[in-house]
């Protein structure tokens, strides 16, 4: 009888906690850490307080939400930024990982390697299917309308570490000794669907 008042209170805690997610709780569910990143930079470039040319972010404002992770984004970029280079600095910053503690605490997340469990699931495909999530937290990047956020943040999206590291360093030398123009918006016209748990996986409750 202890036992199963306790399972009831915890369903219950789990339910009102998870009541009051915002979009980059979701964004953790649907895609990991780099979704999150992601949906901040977006968020911000469509606030007017953040550009993305090419493949460099640069502040162009002053954040409003005050939401910790797009707080974390404005900072890693006080100049000129490499997109990956932030993306890389945020995924593994404390605001990142207080989501990652809090979807743990909710059962929504394993605990050893944060993978989605059932529950998390069943919680995002609720939420998708109340329509209030914007495509890019559901699905990334690639919904995006073609333009220069769509393609510098497609272009940053993570490689095979080996390959990555060597193109990447590769990006570094020629950027340095020829940087693109800021005012450059070319979209390559990449294309490509990130599916809900990239970077998140599967696990059990």
């Amino acid at each position: 009888m202890g036992e199963a008042m306790a399972r009831s209170w915890r369903r219950r805690t789990a339910a009102q906690g998870a009541a009051a997610l915002d979009r980059y709780a979701y964004a953790f569910l649907a895609g990991g850490r780099q979704r999150v990143v992601e949906s901040a930079v977006v968020a911000l470039a469509e606030q007017g307080v953040l550009s993305l040319r090419a493949t460099r972010l640069r502040t162009t404002g002053e954040v409003r939400s005050g939401h910790a992770v797009e707080e974390a984004v404005m900072a890693a970029c006080p100049r000129s930024s490499r997109v990956q280079e932030v993306i890389d600095r945020v995924v593994c910053s404390p605001s990142v990982d207080d989501i990652a503690r809090r979807l743990v605490r909710l059962g929504l997340l394993s605990r050893r390697r944060q993978r989605v469990t059932r529950r998390g699931r069943r919680l995002l495909v609720a939420a998708v299917a109340e329509g209030g999530l914007p495509a890019y937290v559901r699905e990334g990047p690639a919904t995006l309308p073609t333009g220069p956020v769509r393609h510098g943040l497609l272009a940053a999206h993570r490689m095979p570490d080996g390959l990555g590291r060597a193109l990447r360093s590769m990006g570094r030398a020629l950027d340095d000794r020829h940087d693109a123009p800021a005012g450059d918006t070319a979209d390559g016209g990449s294309s490509g669907g990130f599916g809900w748990g990239g970077g998140s996986g599967g696990g059990g409750d």
